[in-house]
């Protein structure tokens, strides 16, 4: 029988297995215009521990009780919708859990024969693609030999925004943790210049690979990096605020940044932005990026962990950063 996961508490700190409960999905026939989804992948994101919260957020919470929310792809097993014929895929708000049922409404069919694998519709040419190309493009407004620092620079969003920037004519600064990680954002993604923010002291390497300051910052964790960057902004910097992992799990106060008033000094922007507002132009994003695909520019790498079960796990692994690509969860 499909089991889905329930959020039954909401977690203090680092979620926990305990949070959380795997339920039967409830079973019942097909009416006209329904169709039953077979959920493959799920996606598993940093925002997944603010919509736990009760914190107010671009999504109401999570309630207690309900289907742990995550965006996924599936396929069509039984249908009584002629526009989501059996053995279709589909994208959308899913949830973690192994089966589901729509009338199709709020969900895209893709063609996953013509993806390099099934997972870049949740990679690249989805909400996280989006995210890089949209807050990058849209807020970052980066122009041909400017100087653009990614922070989380191995990771999903982080990944796809080194190699947008590189493309688009753009000296690069990664920042990752561990060896392995930044051989990875130098070596395969092109980065100029990665940090070791594990092992090297962020603000004296960014001194030492930006030497006349950062046109553009991408960030994806907040916390000291964020205050490490604003030291060294140039005139008319813009910053785009896509996430704060650092503080995620925080129990206390979130930490804002202690440097703000750099921005004053170097006229700089601050923006934070939420990739649902961008929705709409993923056909944009899409057909501006297939051809990089197509050239090798750029590159996609998924981290997948398996099972419905693994979920808090699985969580917990991004969540500390341990996690290489997109994180997914295979059901």
């Amino acid at each position: 029988m499909p089991q889905a996961l329930h959020l039954v508490a909401r977690p203090e700190g680092e979620p926990k297995d305990s949070d959380f409960e795997l339920r039967p999905v409830e079973a019942r026939e097909l009416v006209d215009g329904e169709a039953r989804i077979a959920v493959r992948y799920a996606s598993v994101d940093p925002a997944m521990r603010i919509w736990m919260t009760e914190q107010k957020s671009y999504w109401p919470p999570i309630g207690l009780g309900e289907v742990m929310r995550a965006g996924g792809i599936g396929e069509v097993i039984e249908s009584k919708n002629p526009k989501l014929p059996v053995g279709a895929w589909v994208g959308g708000m899913t949830g973690i859990t192994e089966e589901f049922i729509t009338n199709g409404k709020g969900y895209r069919v893709f063609d996953a024969r013509a993806l390099p694998d099934p997972t870049w519709a949740l990679h690249v040419f989805g909400a996280t693609g989006f995210t890089a190309y949209f807050g990058l493009k849209e807020i970052g407004e980066p122009k041909a030999g400017e100087t653009v620092v990614v922070s989380a620079a191995a990771g999903a969003v982080g990944s796809t925004v080194v190699q947008l920037a590189k493309a688009w004519g753009c000296r690069v600064i990664g920042i990752a943790g561990g060896a392995e990680k930044c051989a990875y954002v130098k070596d395969e993604l092109g980065a100029d210049e990665v940090i070791d923010y594990k092992n090297e002291k962020v603000g004296k390497r960014l001194f030492e690979t930006c030497p006349d300051g950062i046109d553009v910052y991408f960030d994806n964790v907040g916390g000291e990096i964020l205050d490490s960057v604003l030291k060294r902004l140039k005139l008319r910097a813009r910053i785009v605020v896509c996430g704060g992992i650092s503080q995620y799990n925080a129990t206390g106060e979130v930490r804002g940044p202690a440097n703000y008033l750099s921005l004053i000094s170097a006229r700089a922007r601050m923006e934070g932005f939420v990739v649902i507002d961008y929705l709409h132009r993923g056909d944009e994003a899409i057909a501006a990026m297939a051809p990089l695909v197509a050239a090798g520019q750029l590159k996609g790498k998924v981290d997948v962990m398996e099972g419905i079960a693994n979920f808090p796990a699985t969580l917990r692994h991004l969540l500390a950063g341990k996690n290489f690509g997109k994180q997914v969860l295979k059901l």
